[in-house]
């Protein structure tokens, strides 16, 4: 499964208003592990930065003047991006700004969810963490993960923050090769995920043979006969398994007898 954990940086708030995207970083993942292989470019918006945009991630305009345009390097992005999931905080933000680019450019009109699939990571962890704060900060903390460089936001440090917080938030191990750069990553470290929480998805049950419920119950046999003055724990947790299971009110079969 090839994912691209994705982040933005822009002039502004709204794209209809003519603000551009200014930074783009990207993180690819390969069942779930990084593989290295990274997309980050600085672009020229050609246009004046907002002040309430500037405060967030502190890029001018006179920086970004002989940074490449976004039609300079789109064909590059989308060939990194086609046919991967995109993981994007606040995913509509960030699809809004890329699909207002891709509108911008010459010929056949293109957007994103014709390249990619898109997961919203707030989206996700708004269900698995109701009522509670789900900004990349907040998750952050939640998860473990260390962001006491991001004094300000970058794109690719966001992304790679975001990858960090996507892996934990679904459960399992990740390992990022984060490396070092002008944007101030951190360094590359391998991480073992403390939580295991996973969202909420169909999940198959697979019961127990009538063959192999006989052997575990001839293993239990065996456990009480080696311990006769200890009490069987896993007896004792299938009697109360078996019991929160019963609906008030209803017949209670004989021990041993059928269900």
């Amino acid at each position: 499964m090839r994912q691209i954990v994705l982040d933005t940086e822009t002039t502004g708030l709204e794209p209809s208003l003519g603000h551009r995207i200014i930074e783009i970083g990207c993180i690819e993942l390969v069942n779930r592990r990084a593989t290295g292989r990274r997309f980050h470019r600085y672009l020229n918006p050609e246009r004046e930065i907002d002040e309430g945009a500037l405060a967030v991630h502190g890029l001018t305009r006179a920086e970004l003047e002989r940074e490449p345009r976004f039609i300079d390097i789109a064909e590059e992005l989308v060939t990194f991006l086609a046919g991967a999931e995109l993981v994007i905080h606040n995913a509509a933000f960030d699809v809004a700004f890329l699909d207002f680019e891709l509108a911008r450019l010459p010929g056949e009109p293109r957007t994103i969810a014709a390249i990619c699939q898109v997961l919203d990571s707030l989206a996700l962890a708004r269900e698995m963490h109701p009522g509670q704060r789900n900004s990349l900060d907040a998750l952050c903390r939640r998860y473990d993960v260390d962001n006491s460089r991001r004094e300000l936001h970058g794109a690719l440090l966001d992304a790679q923050l975001l990858a960090e917080v996507y892996l934990a938030m679904t459960g399992g191990q990740g390992m990022l090769e984060l490396g070092q750069d002008a944007s101030a990553a951190r360094a590359s470290e391998a991480r073992t995920v403390r939580a295991l929480v996973r969202p909420a998805v169909p999940l198959r049950v697979v019961l127990a043979t009538d063959d192999e419920r006989r052997a575990h119950e001839k293993f239990l046999d065996l456990i009480a006969k080696a311990c006769p003055s200890s009490r069987c724990v896993w007896r004792a947790l299938e009697a109360v398994t078996a019991a929160e299971s019963i609906p008030a009110g209803a017949p209670v079969a004989a021990a041993g007898g059928s269900p």
